[in-house]
């Protein structure tokens, strides 16, 4: 989970939940292909669906990791957050508790 002004500004809401796979090994099989991507920040690129526009990942620069949003993918089993970065930032009525 992160909570930081940044994810919080782009999705809307009070944190982003995201899921790291390995780039080489991800696979995109929704009806609108890969990504189109925006630099988002200097250092970090983020894909959004190009038939709707939903933010779905986030890649930093030379990282061979890519974070995917947890709820777009088509199965969220065993996407219990392990981590919260930017607690502090969090709304104060949002109570996490994590995996």
């Amino acid at each position: 989970m992160c909570s930081c002004p940044h994810d919080t500004r782009i999705s809307g809401a009070p944190a982003v939940l995201w899921v790291g796979f390995d780039r080489a090994g991800l696979t995109w099989t929704g009806p609108g292909g890969e990504p189109t991507w925006y630099a988002t920040w200097p250092t970090l690129r983020r894909g959004f669906c190009p038939r709707c526009g939903t933010h779905l990942v986030s890649v930093a620069d030379g990282s061979d990791a890519v974070m995917v949003t947890g709820f777009s993918l088509a199965d969220s089993s065993g996407t219990d957050p392990v981590g919260h970065s930017y607690r502090q930032e969090a709304a104060p009525w949002m109570t996490i508790a994590l995996a």
